[in-house]
Order: C-alpha cells, then sequence, then structure tokens
C-alpha cells in the first residue's frame, strides 16, 4: 500500500508538472521576455482542470447521495468549471473577473433553483440548494486560485505550491506509515500521526527550498516559511476532505487513483491549499 501510493502521488506529480511546463512552452511563459507575448495563458491547465472537475463533481455526488441530498451533477459541473477558470476568461474577453464571477454564480443559482423544481419541488430544497452550493464553493471557488496563481503569479509559483503540497503528502504518509504512533486527529482522519504531519514539513521544506534556489520563486528565507507552513495547510485540507467523508460513511471517494481512492482524495491538500498561497505569493513573496 505504502509503495502503491508513493508511486501513484509521484506519477501524478511529474505528470501535473510536464503539463504545466509544456502549457508554459505553449504560450511562451518560459522563454516571454515581455507580456504581450503571453497574452493568454494556461489554455492546456484549463483543459485539465475541467477534465477534473467533472470526475470530482460525480464523486461528491455520491458523498451527498450517502446523505439523501441531491447534488445536480450536470448543473454543478458546469458551474464548477465557469468559476474555477474564472481568471482565464477575462484573457480573451472584456470583462473583469468579479463580474464575471458574479454573472457565474447568479446563473448558478437559478439553475440550482429550476433542477430542483423540475426534479422534487418543494421536497428538501434547502438541503439540496446548500449541497449544491457547497459542491461549487468547495471545487469551484478554492479550484480558481490555482489558475490564478498560473495566470497572475506565474507558471514556477503554481508549480511550487502544487509540488510543495503533494510532496508534503508523500511525506506525511510515509513517515507516518513507519514511524507514526501519536494520533494527529483521531475524530476526523484516526491514520494522521504528528510523525507524519513532521515528514510533511520536512519533504515540503525541501521542495520549497529547491524551487527557491533554482527557479528564484521567493528569498531563501521566504521559502523557509512556505515550506512548512503549506505542508500544514496541505494536512487541514486533507482533514476538510476526511471529514465529508467520515459524515458520509466512505473511506474513499471513489477507487479511481491506486493508492488513494477517488479525485476527491488527491486534489483536497491542494484545493485549500491554493487561496492562502495566492496570498502568500501576492503579498508576502
Amino acid at each position: 500500500m505504502l509503495k502503491h501510493r508513493v508511486f501513484s502521488a509521484i506519477c501524478m506529480t511529474l505528470f501535473f508538472g510536464g503539463l504545466t511546463i509544456l502549457d508554459g512552452w505553449i504560450d511562451g511563459s518560459i522563454t516571454a521576455g515581455t507580456e504581450d507575448d503571453r497574452a493568454v495563458r494556461g489554455s492546456l491547465l484549463v483543459v485539465m482542470i475541467a477534465a477534473v472537475l467533472i470526475l470530482a463533481v460525480m464523486e461528491f455526488s455520491r458523498l451527498a447521495a450517502s446523505k439523501t441530498l441531491t447534488v445536480f451533477v450536470p448543473v454543478c459541473a458546469g458551474g464548477a468549471m465557469l468559476v474555477a477558470t474564472t481568471w482565464y476568461w477575462p484573457q480573451w474577453f472584456d470583462i473583469e473577473p468579479h463580474v464575471y464571477l458574479a454573472l457565474v454564480l447568479a446563473l448558478f443559482l437559478m439553475a440550482v433553483m429550476w433542477c430542483q423544481s423540475r426534479a422534487q419541488g418543494a421536497d428538501g430544497v434547502l438541503g439540496n440548494a446548500g449541497i449544491n452550493c457547497l459542491c461549487l464553493g468547495y471545487l469551484g471557488v478554492l479550484g480558481a486560485f490555482i489558475l490564478a496563481i498560473r495566470i497572475e503569479m506565474g507558471l514556477w509559483e503554481c508549480l511550487m505550491l502544487m509540488f510543495v503540497v503533494k510532496c508534503s503528502d508523500i511525506g506525511a504518509y510515509t513517515l507516518g506509515k513507519l514511524f507514526g504512533k501519536h494520533k494527529f486527529s483521531p475524530r476526523i482522519s484516526p491514520g494522521k500521526t504528528w510523525e507524519g504531519l513532521g515528514g510533511a514539513m520536512l519533504f515540503a521544506t525541501i521542495v520549497s527550498l529547491a524551487f527557491s534556489a533554482g527557479f528564484a520563486t521567493m528569498v531563501w528565507w521566504k521559502a523557509l516559511v512556505f515550506g512548512p507552513a503549506f505542508a500544514v495547510i496541505g494536512q487541514l485540507g486533507d482533514l476538510v476532505e476526511s471529514m465529508m467523508k467520515r459524515d458520509a460513511q466512505q473511506k474513499d471517494s471513489s477507487n479511481r487513483v491506486p493508492g488513494f481512492g477517488g479525485i476527491l482524495d488527491v486534489i483536497d491538500s491542494p484545493l485549500v491549499a491554493a487561496p492562502l498561497g495566492y496570498l502568500f505569493f501576492r503579498f508576502v513573496a
């Protein structure tokens, strides 16, 4: 189990890294000398995010169904994709991101209420409306900041956040399995240990300093803060999804990813880390 999970995590992290670098090569972000060379950034990343979100919404709907709540998958998948790409479309159209986001949210709410009226009428309207809004917020709003970092901050900053968070997952799982004895959050995720958290911080710090030295994403002492801080944030993100799974009485969101479970089990930590990473890169780095 340990080797399968670590292997899967490494493969997925390298795949994301390779795709993001290819994306940067396509739009000129890697070698561009002026902003004009990078007028539209992140197109390939948008496609990947859309594909991941469709699968994630389907898994989220199954968690909700276990609590007799209904997620309107087509509406939520479309809404999550539109919200998660908030920073992308203003590169094509003359619209401010906040105006675009407000319009998408308004249309989403109307679509949810229409689906509810057609499917169940007044039965369960509050619960179903709430779970659909949670689905959009968790997957769409949090996910939007991944693309925001890619477009506003840069390719290497986006990769730094993702590699730090996912490598901290590898560190937490590896050292937790090998040395873990003291439970970190027994009520929510009994498998997490303080030893695993230490491994997460160690791995994340090494990766953070490597990005600082290799790609000048930030000065070394800020990288020394970034690594362990986002290792902890990533673990908290994992706990958020663990709460939902525990409430739904499911161990994993699905069995799509060997060693992990489902797509939600893979993206849980980056989702929570992304908005805080955006703030860090914008105001601290």
